[in-house]
């Protein structure tokens, strides 16, 4: 009850500042078992991809344990969620387990696979869990990408999260937990792969270039700071 309160209260204030934009969600309607992998660009990406699939059951979100200290309301909708927080860096096996279980149960799984947010907004390095929890649990894995027209969610500004086609963690070769370095560097190439041409097929060629304009600026500022 909580769940369904949370996300219809925030459903209404996001819509109210942002113009969302939601792209293939027929994809994962009555999907179940599933590990939806989204790229990460902002601390708030969570709550527009809870918001895009608002009709749909509740799913489970693997959030690093920052998101619960970053503002009241967004600790609230967070827990109001059940979110499942992740200690970055320490090896946080609890976590994962908790994850593996709830989508053996059959929930879906968001969880953002590069582990910390892109600073340019371009996908970066990805790392394994979402491979390892999907193989672990026998789960289908769906690319999500989350894509910013003003760079980040400025207010009235449009945000669009595009699903992708649900892919059985079998045709991965991540059957029966595999989890093999080359295995694992297939499917992370994969995914990279999915999260381009998402963009590339949902985005024009004026708004491409000025994403590449606004992270080669981006870029070039923080390595100006080192």
């Amino acid at each position: 009850m909580l769940y369904r309160i949370a996300v219809s209260v925030v459903w209404v204030v996001w819509h109210l500042v942002f113009r969302i934009r939601t792209v293939g969600r027929e994809k994962v309607h009555g999907l179940r078992r599933y590990v939806l992998c989204a790229n990460h660009c902002h601390a708030v990406d969570p709550v527009f991809v809870v918001v895009s699939r608002a009709s749909e059951r509740q799913m489970v979100v693997m959030a690093k344990e920052e998101l619960f200290q970053i503002h009241p309301f967004i600790s609230w909708f967070f827990r109001a969620m059940g979110a499942v927080p992740v200690s970055r860096g320490k090896g946080d096996t609890r976590a994962v387990d908790q994850c593996i279980e709830e989508v053996r149960n059959g929930k879906g799984l968001l969880i953002f696979p590069e582990g910390t947010r892109s600073h340019t907004g371009q996908p970066g390095k990805v790392k394994s869990g979402a491979f390892v929890v999907a193989a672990a649990a026998g789960a289908s894995l769906v690319p999500c990408r989350i894509v910013y027209d003003a760079g980040g969610p400025r207010l009235f500004s449009r945000v669009t999260i595009i699903y992708g086609d649900p892919v059985p963690c079998e045709e991965l070769g991540l059957a029966d937990g595999a989890r093999s370095a080359t295995v694992l560097r297939r499917a992370k190439n994969w995914l990279l792969d999915q999260w381009q041409q998402l963009y590339l097929d949902n985005t024009t060629p004026a708004q491409q270039q000025a994403d590449l304009l606004r992270a080669q600026s981006l870029q070039e500022a923080a390595d100006g700071d080192h």
